[in-house]
């Protein structure tokens, strides 16, 4: 049988497993809105933990971060991975719980703009329409970015064409996000978080055997200027259509190009963006018990622990086996270095098995993706603020027509093939830290918070992604950090000032904060 042949049925027994598990919770997602979107906070901690991690992490996490560390070395691809460590690590820590109880306290929010819609006892729903549309734009730009990792998958495994590649992975995504809700997104989130580890470390393990040991591909690493450091980038010599050039079979880099202090600093800050992202942040709503929150801190910090490590390294390993690979030889193309080891290591089925670990990853989080940015228009903007009497059918039925819509703006978004993931999802993922982050934070953990500081802050921190994305990073200097960081800080700075600026809070609120603080489940 044809190897291609091989992979695929591999891959389609995945996707109908994917698909059976939304049968199987479709009937009791689809009963309520709370349901659909929240699963009836009914989350174990070993679900929640490990489809909150499956879903943030995405295709990015099998296919954008090896493809940093194959292109240009470690430095860029490593301290993305400590930030991102260390930020999990906080985020279950500090934001999990209090987030959790201050949900329920304040009206028994089932959604990151009701919750902050609430927790400032909005009469005019202004926070919650600016959340709900900052949530709809990063997102769509995020099930993009999901898009391009099916079209890479599939059209560098079978030779087909990106775009109806990309087409079909959309498909099929938005027709299991559409049946099955959050109940079923969680579970298989759960399922699909095991197939991506499993299949990191399977490729690590059994690559660094086929290069003859760890100390083989270290050497090889060690001879390309730059690439193994933690304060310089290697620069791979391409040509005018960004193709690296190879002489002899040896491809060509030059001089190593320098990762300051600041770059450092930055890079670091994709931490920061944990404390916005709602995917990540639902799950902290979703679960059963506030109890079960320290199991579940510790089962996603471990996950996300090796998984990164995993993904790091397999970048390097693949300099070292496939080290002028056609497929490899661009930026964007670089991003495929998972995939081609997973055919260069396995038997056919066995591959099939690992490239469904991309699939995974992708599945897990665009059906996030559109299920939030989908709630964040029926429940938030269409019932809390449009038709405030509307029936919970026409939420389910709105929110599917949303999904929809999403998908396909998603899908031109996703439509040029040299998109580079990694890019992709840096800028969403700054959108959410800087929009999001801070004003959960205060809002959780500073009482004085006010109602204009939370609407200035969220204001001033997604504007200055854009601004600083678009106007000054081009710049270049020291505004080529990565943009989370300033517009972060940023973000911080305008909700102090307001704040002080603005009417102290009310009693009411001021008491329904210290209820949130000492809140404890009543089971």
């Amino acid at each position: 049988m044809n190897a291609e042949i091989e992979i695929l049925i591999a891959m389609a027994a995945y996707m109908l497993a994917v698909i059976l598990i939304g049968v199987f919770f479709a009937k009791r997602s689809q009963s309520s809105s709370e349901n659909y979107f929240l699963g009836g906070r009914s989350l174990g901690p070993w679900v929640a933990a490990m489809s909150a991690e499956a879903s943030d992490m995405s295709g990015w996490l099998l296919m954008g971060l090896p493809g940093v560390a194959y292109w240009c070395g470690l430095a860029d691809a490593a301290w993305t991975a400590i930030g991102l460590a260390i930020g999990t690590y906080v985020n279950w820590l500090l934001v999990s719980k209090r987030l959790r109880s201050y949900s329920i306290v304040s009206g028994n929010a089932i959604t990151i703009p009701d919750f902050l819609s609430n927790r400032y006892h909005e009469q005019k729903k202004v926070i919650l329409g600016i959340s709900a549309i900052f949530i709809l734009i990063f997102f769509t730009v995020y099930t993009a970015s999901c898009f391009v990792t099916c079209g890479k998958l599939f059209s560098g495994l079978f030779g087909m064409s990106y775009h109806s590649m990309m087409l079909v992975g959309a498909v099929f995504v938005l027709i299991y996000t559409i049946l099955g809700g959050f109940l079923a997104e969680s579970a298989s989130d759960f399922m699909q978080s095991i197939v991506m580890i499993v299949a990191l470390v399977c490729v690590l393990l059994f690559g660094v055997n086929a290069a003859g040991g760890l100390s083989n591909v270290i050497e090889n690493a060690k001879n390309i200027p730059g690439y193994l450091s933690l304060t310089s980038l290697a620069s791979p010599v391409v040509d005018a259509n960004g193709v690296q050039q190879a002489v002899n079979g040896v491809p060509q880099f030059g001089e190593a190009s320098s990762y300051n202090f600041l770059t450092i600093l930055s890079t670091l800050s994709w931490g920061l963006g944990y404390f916005g992202v709602p995917q990540v942040l639902l799950r902290f709503m979703a679960i059963r018990k506030g109890s079960e929150l320290k199991s579940s801190r510790r089962i996603a910090t471990v996950w996300v622990l090796i998984s990164l490590t995993a993904a790091v390294f397999i970048g390097v390993l693949g300099r070292c086996l496939l080290p002028v690979d056609p497929a490899l030889a661009t930026q964007s193309g670089a991003e495929n270095v998972f995939a081609q080891l997973g055919k260069l290591l396995f038997h056919p089925v066995f591959a099939g098995i690992i490239m469904a670990g991309i699939l995974a990853a992708t599945i897990s989080s665009s059906d996030s993706y559109l299920l939030i940015a989908a709630s964040s228009v029926s429940k938030n903007l269409y019932e809390g603020i449009i038709k405030k009497d509307a029936t919970d059918k026409q939420v389910m039925r709105l929110s599917r027509l949303v999904i929809l819509a999403i998908a396909l703006i998603g899908i031109l978004i996703a439509w040029d093939e040299n998109s580079v993931i990694f890019e992709v999802v840096s800028f969403a993922w700054a959108g959410f830290g800087a929009t999001f982050g801070p004003i959960i934070l205060f809002s959780l953990f500073w009482k004085r918070t006010t109602r204009s500081g939370a609407i200035a802050g969220m204001l001033s921190g997604g504007a200055m992604v854009f601004f600083w994305k678009l106007v000054l990073k081009p710049m270049g200097g020291i505004f080529a950090i990565y943009e989370l960081l300033p517009s972060f800080i940023v973000s911080c700075i305008v909700i102090v000032i307001v704040s002080l600026c603005s009417k102290k809070p009310s009693e009411e609120m001021e008491a329904e904060f210290e209820q949130a603080r000492t809140y404890k489940d009543s089971f």
